[in-house]
């Protein structure tokens, strides 16, 4: 079924609306052939069926933006969406809104949609000039998957025959970003059961964001903080790109309806325990087992229950003791062990203690050694990259990940050998092969074989100054046919290439990292060095509020995002419990309000300083009434100078919400730079999608000083690598002391020679 309107543009006369090409195709009247003249309101009234709606827009897609447009003869754009795990999908509908140049011929040009290679239906572009159309497709259900892709094709022409131009300007459709996909469903009850985990705490297949309140108990002491952070480190590894919100609250009725449950903790900690349908008995503030026996201490206990009255899923971590409770949340975030759960009950008798990987393994960075190939690497399905076929005039580039680790320093002389196949018939002088890293074009070469050529190699020399942790490099080939059809049709089927998994990379680089620099915790470095955030410590005032937990869970999450490790081994510490040798052995993470902060002593001896009702930065110093803006600042570590220290602060709870949205927000993250950066909100509830709802400052004073993570022997070479115009002068220095060496041996050798009472001759026996 489809329903096709249109709305009036700027102009409704139809002697003046369009083009000549477009009134060809008009009745007298004015309206177009095959096009039913209602109102736009009647055409996209979709009626909701028994059970839920759900209006997805296409104005969430980057991708849209203000509008999605196509230009030339042919082209598409492609979106992605998801079904949700719980939905039964009774009917979906797809509604475009759109519109397209006066001058496209009717007849010749049309507007297809494909979801998941399945044709559902297609409209001819006749609108006026101006005027907005709308079409309405229904979604045949069978084919939906979990991933879906739907595919707008446009066909257009301005010629009865045949197009001149393909490039034509007047060549385009937009489609605006009002469109819509509508899903009419039932929602399936949750499956309480281990095997599905992360589901329901998290479903990755959302349309929604995923919403977790966790239930604070009254005091936190160091293992609650830790079985926390490490908890929600491990849904941020498992959300990746996915969005993903938190809240604290203190008792159940503080829930949103719909939202997701934690509880970790005691049923001493957790009173709230005793008010929820859960499958163990619980006695005296201790778990029973089914038979009705006393849990061992340092048994971890894993359930799911519901509550009935909000539709919310609740995971519990508990135990009968502190041990247990932290086994129970190291099952939860360790990705091989929680595999074999399994039911609404997991009790966790041992845990697998995983070592710690080396501290330049990292998963989806550049491989360490410094000669690999395409294959080493993977895509973004986690698989290792084989040959890639590339089809077409107008194919899109082989796209990858380049990122290089963070404490990577590139020098001169870093090549890459491309191997690529192409076929017979592209035009030797207008087909090329192009090489292009972060956008800029490093190399090229025609494609000169009029007969093809197989695995013909380009070497690239790839600059260093432009191989970062977020680098991507493009590979393009670039095919333009031998022969054209008539009117410059492009005929590209026959046009085709491959980009082989053997192409090879030599990187000429060390390992040094300059620090303080924010510029590199856009990678999680260097607490994500190792991956397991075992290096890793966050200190929390003896009393945190709410505001200041929801700061350390917004940091633990991004750190979570931003490694991979099969286990999570970041540590929580109340400021009473930090010990010196956790200052000096752990790169520190500070956070807490002016008035509280766990670390003063190192927030006083930083370039920029919040100080009560003012600020100090440097030797400058002002009073801010009221200052609501949230400070985040690296330094070398006062305890140890190979470790780093973050704080995060602010003068009250609404520069720690700044904070939270400085980590959460992609937006904002990704522009972290110099060593302070100092974040503000321009109104009260600003919005995530607004460039201009945040302020932004960047400031950098500290020295940065280099950190090295290797042995002395390649500390030595780096300096000398660093230092080589001193590496002749040193030469000549060392030769001039090894001949004055040589040479006082010498003399004295032959002092002892011409002494008297010295045999001259070794042979002879005895002394004179």
């Amino acid at each position: 079924m489809a329903q096709v309107t249109s709305s009036p543009g700027a102009s409704d006369d139809p002697a003046e609306a369009g083009t000549a090409v477009d009134r060809r195709n008009r009745d007298v009247d004015g309206a177009t052939v095959g096009r039913d003249l209602i109102q736009d309101a009647q055409a996209a009234e979709l009626e909701q069926e028994d059970g839920s709606q759900y209006i997805l827009e296409f104005n969430r897609s980057p991708v849209v933006g203000t509008r999605l447009r196509l230009e030339g003869i042919y082209n598409e754009s492609r979106l992605r969406f998801t079904r949700p795990r719980n939905w039964s999908v009774k009917s979906v509908k797809i509604l475009l809104r759109y519109r397209h140049s006066g001058a496209l011929y009717a007849t010749r040009s049309n507007l297809n949609v494909i979801v998941n290679d399945n044709n559902v239906g297609s409209v001819p572009l006749n609108l006026k000039q101006g005027d907005t159309g709308t079409i309405i497709f229904d979604i045949p259900t069978r084919i939906l998957k979990d991933y879906n892709e739907l595919v707008i094709a446009g066909l257009q022409n301005n010629s009865p025959t045949c197009t001149q131009d393909p490039f034509d300007p007047s060549l385009w459709t937009e489609i605006l970003p009002d469109s819509k996909l509508v899903f009419n469903y039932e929602a399936e009850p949750f499956q309480l059961d281990f095997n599905s985990y992360p589901y329901p705490l998290i479903d990755v297949l959302s349309l929604e964001t995923n919403h977790i309140d966790y239930i604070v108990p009254t005091e936190q002491d160091q293992t609650w903080l830790t079985s926390l952070a490490r908890l929600q480190t491990s849904l941020g590894r498992i959300a990746d790109y996915r969005p993903l919100e938190t809240d604290l609250v203190k008792n159940l009725d503080d829930v949103a309806d719909g939202n997701r449950v934690v509880v970790v903790g005691t049923p001493t900690e957790q009173p709230i325990l005793a008010n929820l349908d859960l499958p163990l008995t619980l006695k005296n503030d201790r778990w029973l087992d089914n038979k009705q026996t006393l849990i061992s201490s340092d048994t971890g206990i894993l359930m799911w229950t519901v509550l009935e009255d909000k539709q919310s899923p609740v995971l519990v971590a508990t135990g009968n003791g502190p041990t247990a409770v932290t086994k129970a949340v190291q099952f939860l975030t360790q990705s091989q062990d929680r595999k074999i759960g399994a039911g609404q009950v997991v009790l966790v008798n041992d845990v697998e203690e995983i070592e710690s990987p080396d501290i330049r393994d990292w998963p989806r960075y550049l491989p360490l050694n410094d000669n690999f190939e395409l294959g080493d690497l993977t895509g973004f399905n986690n698989e290792p990259f084989d040959d890639v076929a590339i089809r077409g005039a107008h194919a899109p580039p082989f796209e990858f990940d380049f990122k290089a680790l963070p404490d990577d320093r590139f020098l001169p002389g870093n090549t890459m050998t491309l191997r690529y196949t192409y076929g017979p018939q592209v035009n030797p002088l207008t087909s090329l092969v192009e090489v292009q890293l972060d956008g800029i074009t490093v190399a090229g070469e025609r494609l000169d074989s009029v007969d093809g050529q197989r695995r013909a190699t380009l070497k690239v020399e790839l600059p260093e100054q432009h191989i970062t942790p977020q680098s991507r490099l493009k590979v393009y080939l670039r095919f333009d046919p031998r022969e054209r059809r008539s009117c410059s049709r492009v005929t590209d089927h026959q046009l085709w290439g491959t980009i082989h998994s053997d192409s090879t990379f030599n990187l000429n680089r060390q390992q040094v990292a300059k620090l303080p620099d924010l510029n590199l915790l856009k990678a999680g470095y260097p607490f994500a060095s190792p991956q397991d955030l075992s290096r890793t410590a966050i200190v929390v005032p003896d009393q945190p509020d709410l505001n200041e937990l929801a700061v350390m869970l917004e940091f633990s999450e991004r750190l979570g995002r931003l490694s991979r490790s099969e286990a999570v081994q970041v540590e929580v510490y109340p400021v009473s419990q930090l010990t010196p040798e956790i200052q000096e052995s752990q790169h520190l993470v500070a956070i807490g309000l002016r008035s509280q902060f766990p670390l003063v002593e190192a927030l006083e001896a930083a370039e920029f300083n919040l100080k009560d009702g003012g600020r100090q930065w440097g030797d400058s110093e002002v009073r801010t009434l009221p200052d609501s803006e949230g400070v985040l600042q690296q330094q070398l570590s006062p305890w140890n100078e190979s470790r780093v220290l973050l704080t995060m602060t602010a003068q009250n709870d609404v520069g720690l919400q700044q904070l939270r949205d400085l980590l959460g927000l992609d937006s904002l993250f990704f522009q972290l730079q110099g060593d302070t950066a100092l974040i503000s909100a321009n109104n009260e509830t600003p919005s995530p999608y607004d460039e201009n709802a945040y302020n932004l400052e960047f400031l950098q004073r500290s020295a940065q000083r280099d950190v090295q993570e290797e042995g002395a022997f390649q500390r030595a070479i780096t300096v000398i690598q660093g230092n080589w115009f001193l590496l002749i002068p040193g030469i000549i220095v060392l030769s001039l002391l090894l001949y004055g060496v040589l040479q006082a041996y010498l003399k004295r050798n032959d002092a002892l020679i011409a002494a008297p009472g010295v045999m001259t001759d070794p042979s002879a026996p005895g002394e004179l």
